[in-house]
């Protein structure tokens, strides 16, 4: 038997995966375009490039309206702040997200409310979200994550019985759709973001979205440091900000957008092989995206590790050894929000809290279980090139599986940095 690279032998992979970002002469020319015509910045807003790629956007996810804006975490801003979000309201989002999902909300002086997810999808549970339901609640925020969207059916309802907006966080959910409708769409307002790894980049960026004429509207001010919208039609006044996205960023959003598609189902044919061979090795569970989502968008292939199949060797043990394997990968990639280092607040930090911490006390057992025991997380690219590169995936973890003596037992940088980042994050 080979040993594993962990424990000293040659590893299944030296050849790097598929860079990312992709880029051709699309982006090129469309960067001259932005450069030679001397108006760069987001001002007058939406500005010709930024136009262009919102109008796209939109029309490619089922939405009246959208707008491209600085990052992901100012869209859940202002997609909350156009819905109506004030001072004192509470908004229930899952436990397991980005603290960038929660920070908005505070920012605008609400209350995040943390609850569990799904085990089948760890994306927001129905069934928490109404438990948690007071007469503060004023959104859900459901987080479409890695591979699968939120049952957006049993939100809705929840959401018309309660009175309640629905603010779709779709930072991994470019391109998807619920049952033929897209996501960003299917509540009061979507964000989404365009960090460099996103399945849509421009670096930084993002995108709010609504089909709400008036939520729209509400945002357009917002974004563009309170002037009024374009149509002005609802008259709405309030401080804003400058939240604009440069038309250098968004003449490289449409030469992304041209190509989202194709790579998004490149990405389910390879997801669908790695599927297929990971389906038969003993303590690895799929996590499988409810079949009411209609079109696939894998921002991370994620699947369940369980360590009594693999000799009792801890998660973050099995992706050291699979990252010595040449598989780039991770296990701690989000932990719950309320034990996270990087959500610290502190009481008196914001008034809406009061004398203390709301989420103080929560504890939400499948988040907990995802994040520090089963969750393995493969960042997008690696499905961006041959069916080889996806065989060679399994065949590491293969490997890994025949090799339990060396994945209990080797001392690696690889076992000891994992370590490190998980006491460090906690």
């Amino acid at each position: 038997m080979p040993r594993l690279a962990l424990a000293g032998g040659t590893p299944v992979r030296t050849q790097p995966f598929t860079p990312w970002p992709d880029f051709d002469e699309r982006e090129r020319t469309l960067l001259l375009e932005a450069l030679e015509a001397r108006d760069w910045g987001g001002y007058p807003f939406p500005n010709t490039f930024a136009d262009r790629f919102a109008a796209a956007f939109a029309e490619a996810h089922d939405a009246r309206h959208a707008f491209a804006v600085a990052n992901g975490t100012i869209a859940i801003e202002i997609a909350l702040k156009a819905a109506g979000l004030r001072p004192g309201d509470e908004v229930i989002l899952p436990a397991y997200t980005f603290e960038a999902s929660a920070a908005p909300v505070l920012r605008l002086e609400a209350v995040p409310v943390f609850v569990d997810v799904l085990p089948s999808t760890w994306c927001l549970d129905p069934d928490a979200t109404e438990a948690a339901i007071t007469p503060r609640t004023r959104a859900i925020l459901p987080v479409h994550l890695a591979m699968c969207m939120a049952d957006m059916d049993a939100l809705a309802a929840l959401a018309e019985k309660h009175g309640l907006a629905v603010i779709e966080d779709c930072a991994h959910a470019h391109g998807a759709k619920w049952k033929q409708q897209g996501a960003g769409s299917l509540g009061k307002a979507g964000a989404f973001s365009l960090q460099t790894s996103k399945l849509l980049t421009a670096g930084e960026g993002g995108v709010v979205t609504t089909s709400d004429d008036e939520t729209a509207e509400r945002a357009e001010s917002y974004i563009n440091c309170g002037r009024a919208s374009r149509s002005d039609r609802f008259g709405h006044r309030f401080l804003g900000f400058n939240y604009r996205l440069t038309e250098f960023q968004a003449a490289v959003l449409l030469g992304q957008l041209e190509r989202l598609p194709a790579q998004n189902e490149r990405r389910a044919e390879r997801a669908e092989r790695l599927g297929q061979g990971l389906d038969g090795i003993d303590g690895l569970a799929l996590v499988e995206p409810d079949r009411r989502q209609t079109s696939p968008a894998i921002y991370q292939y994620v699947f369940r590790y369980d360590a009594t199949a693999f000799g009792g060797a801890s998660r973050d043990r099995f992706v050291a050894a699979l990252e010595a394997e040449g598989v780039p990968c991770d296990g701690l990639f989000y932990e719950p929000v309320y034990r996270s280092s990087l959500f610290t607040v502190k009481p008196g930090d914001f008034r809406a809290l009061g004398d203390g911490l709301p989420w103080a006390e929560t504890r939400c057992p499948v988040t907990e279980r995802a994040a520090y025991e089963e969750s393995v997380w493969l960042h997008h690219p690696v499905l961006l090139g041959s069916e080889g590169d996806v065989d060679d995936i399994v065949t590491a973890i293969e490997k890994i599986r025949d090799n339990l003596d060396d994945l209990r037992t080797a001392d690696h940088p690889l076992v000891h940095l994992k370590s490190l980042n998980r006491a460090a994050r906690r």
